[in-house]
């Protein structure tokens, strides 16, 4: 049984078909998640599959317009608010943005295409995606830019207590995506949840300034897979006006192409 004949899986062409399908002007996706603690119903992995299904269905809408390809996903990244709870990962600081920049010189040597678009499904890495975004364009040229998918599209409004994380948002995008990974019995939500922006993530510890028995942030007993595929084509829609962004802002001079030409 054969393939389809263009893939827009990076790790699923030959080496052949790098030259032959990718050019400079390709842009190449690359999600971004951790590996952590989402409260009981949700898994360590959530941020991954978020970031992974969203850049699959973003590619998937508009791959031919834009010449998406989907690169490999960074599994692991910053999770240290996190490592009170067993099973979290968490690379240094230093580590990961070593990783991240090996990475950007692993693309450039490797592939013809110098536009990225990182897909970040971690809240956790804002601050410094931001930050390497200069190193990825000064020391290497190129065009990158970083998306937050949880950005682009609100979470149900019919939340009580704040929607941070493992709440009604991120776990009706898991029931949407990877229902098999969801335990809506385990769902608990967080009435007592004293979360600011900054301070770490302890449910240990009644006494932190972000406190949530539950270790989730927000109320996932209001998600529906409903709620979750609202929140993707929303997601999706949203993307591509960030892509155009994007490539108005890397090609001034109008070189990119239109969104609804033809492909």
């Amino acid at each position: 049984m054969g393939r389809s004949p263009f893939p827009r899986s990076i790790g699923e062409l030959t080496f052949p078909e790098i030259s032959r399908t990718l050019k400079e002007t390709s842009i190449l996706c690359l999600p971004i998640g951790a590996i952590e603690q989402h409260g009981a119903h949700l898994p360590l992995n959530t941020d991954v599959v978020v970031a992974e299904e969203l850049t699959r269905a973003l590619i998937a809408r508009w791959g031919g317009e834009f010449d998406l390809w989907q690169l490999p996903t960074l599994s692991i990244g910053l999770s240290r608010e996190h490592d009170w709870a067993p099973g979290t990962l968490s690379l240094s600081v230093q580590t990961f943005a070593a990783l991240l920049m090996d990475m950007g010189r692993a693309l450039k040597r490797a592939l013809p295409a110098r536009n990225l678009v990182i897909v970040n499904g971690h809240g956790g890495i804002r601050g410094i995606l931001e930050n390497l975004l200069h190193e990825l364009r000064g020391d290497l040229a190129l065009n990158a830019c970083v998306i937050h998918p949880f950005d682009l599209a609100g979470a149900p409004s019919s939340v009580a207590v704040p929607d941070v994380h493992g709440g009604a948002g991120e776990t009706s995008l898991m029931l949407a995506l990877a229902p098999d990974l969801v335990d809506m019995s385990r769902a608990e939500a967080s009435p007592d949840v004293k979360y600011e922006v900054t301070g770490p993530l302890k449910p240990s510890d009644p006494s932190s300034p972000n406190y949530s028995r539950s270790g989730s942030y927000g109320d996932p007993t209001l998600a529906t897979a409903a709620k979750g595929e609202i929140l993707i084509a929303a997601m999706v829609e949203d993307l591509a006006e960030q892509v155009t962004a994007f490539l108005a802002a890397a090609n001034p001079s109008g070189r990119k192409k239109q969104r609804g030409a033809s492909t």
